[in-house]
């Protein structure tokens, strides 16, 4: 039975009532976006309390069901949304609260699997990108239909550097970070457009922050930027605990998508196929995204630099995804 026919409702089901959850429902409710968000945590008092919380602001918002579900609402949902786990602690890389969380994602797959689920699978729960992969294996749903929210907030964080630090409004900028959604990913300069110039094309004509026109100037902009987006995260984290806002965000961005049939081109997380030449892992690459989840992979032109930067994101998940097949 296909997703039209089993379910009418734009239904989102979000598992994990913590910070990133009820964040991303609180901006869920304001979009319109959904008829119904259902909300599901082991700690039923956290899921009734958010739930509650959210249900006095539904008189400023659009006509939208909010509750308080568990694994049967897996059965007719159109978008199922993984917040839950371990969060990442002060000091700790994404990749630290792996152990802890890839048990989590088996478990909720299986009950995802075990209802037959119709809905697309959007992971958040860090590290993202091997949790992505954990979920596809699990489910053994069709390439695509598991994304994981990967680095669309990540290049949100870089648009908004790059808007501050040209001047520009930042709806006037298109960048991408790829690879990791961690310390391997990096910036694709090559993909990076002000008003579809190119980045290169700009920054000579402008030269606000190379002013004697000299590249070793805005070369060293653009690596303060690009390690500003890096450790962005690790900032908000020490300063107040964890993120949630951004990303509460950027998944209203990504379930928008999929909820409206967008084709839109967002960097999540998916399982690469013999794409920019890997196999068998998730990253985040260019991709269209839709009903059914990934429709298609963009391959972009990249420079040879950007490849070895893939190239080496790629091998830090794989290092770390051989370590956890090996533990398991």
């Amino acid at each position: 039975m296909s997703l039209t026919e089993k379910n009418h409702k734009r239904k989102v089901v979000v598992i994990g009532a913590g910070s990133v959850g009820a964040t991303f429902c609180y901006a869920l409710a304001q979009s319109g976006l959904a008829d119904e968000i259902v909300l599901v945590d082991q700690n039923i008092d956290l899921a009734r309390g958010q739930v509650l919380d959210l249900a006095h602001g539904q008189s400023f918002f659009p006509p939208v069901h909010i509750r308080v579900g568990d694994r049967k609402d897996y059965a007719d949902a159109s978008v199922l949304v993984m917040t839950a786990g371990a969060r990442q602690q002060p000091g700790e890389s994404r990749l630290h609260p792996l152990r802890r969380n890839a048990a989590i994602v088996r478990q909720v797959c299986r009950e995802m699997v075990d209802m037959n689920s119709p809905g697309v699978l959007v992971m958040v729960s860090n590290p993202v990108d091997i949790l992505t992969w954990v979920a596809a294996e699990e489910t053994g749903w069709r390439p695509g239909r598991v994304l994981g929210s990967g680095t669309v907030l990540d290049s949100a964080r870089f648009r908004s550097f790059l808007s501050q630090n040209c001047n520009i409004d930042i709806h006037n900028i298109h960048a991408y970070i790829l690879g990791e959604h961690g310390d391997s990913e990096f910036a694709a300069w090559s993909m990076t457009h002000v008003a579809g110039i190119p980045i290169d094309e700009y920054c000579d004509t402008c030269r606000r922050c190379a002013p004697t026109g000299q590249e070793s100037e805005w070369l060293a902009v653009r690596k303060s930027i690009e390690e500003q987006v890096r450790y962005s995260a690790y900032h908000i984290i020490d300063y107040k605990g964890s993120t949630y806002f951004a990303i509460g965000l950027a998944l209203v961005r990504i379930v928008g998508a999929i909820l409206r049939d967008e084709n839109s081109v967002l960097t999540v997380s998916t399982v690469l196929k013999g794409e920019y030449g890997l196999s068998d892992l998730c990253l985040s690459v260019p991709c269209i995204v839709a009903r059914h989840g990934v429709e298609r992979i963009m391959e972009a032109r990249l420079t040879e630099t950007e490849e070895e930067a893939l190239a080496a994101s790629a091998a830090v998940l794989r290092t770390t995804l051989d370590e956890l097949m090996q533990e398991e």
